[in-house]
């Protein structure tokens, strides 16, 4: 199994505000911005770092809080490390299909800190 970081996700109750802090005070380039309605994200670029910035997620069924939310790793082989996770005892908090139709699992890892493996875009 190969893997890379992804991203790093932190929730914020003011996205813009939070995402021109990383801009303004640590040189991060904003790569993406996102909008639904009145919900603004964004993805950044912190020194070669993808840094997701968000509000909370409609429809995430995993409790959300505002800070650091997880890391997120890519994987070649996502069933083959969800299928080691489980068989080593790691906490699964939840599996689910992004809207781009990947795959990513969430789950648990040593003092709680929260992971995510997703599978590589193609």
């Amino acid at each position: 199994m190969a893997f890379k970081i992804n991203h790093l996700h932190v929730k914020t109750s003011d996205p813009q505000k939070t995402a021109q802090w990383y801009v303004d005070n640590l040189g991060a380039k904003i790569v993406a911005e996102n909008r639904s309605g009145d919900r603004v994200s964004f993805r950044l670029d912190l020194h070669g770092l993808g840094l997701n910035v968000t509000d909370y997620i409609e429809g995430q069924k995993l409790e959300q809080h505002y800070g650091m939310e997880h890391l997120a790793l890519d994987t070649d082989d996502l069933p083959g490390t969800v299928e080691k996770l489980k068989t080593r005892g790691a906490r699964i908090l939840e599996q689910r299909q992004l809207p781009d139709g990947r795959h990513v699992c969430f789950f648990e890892g040593p003092e709680g800190v929260r992971l995510e493996v997703m599978e590589m875009r193609k």
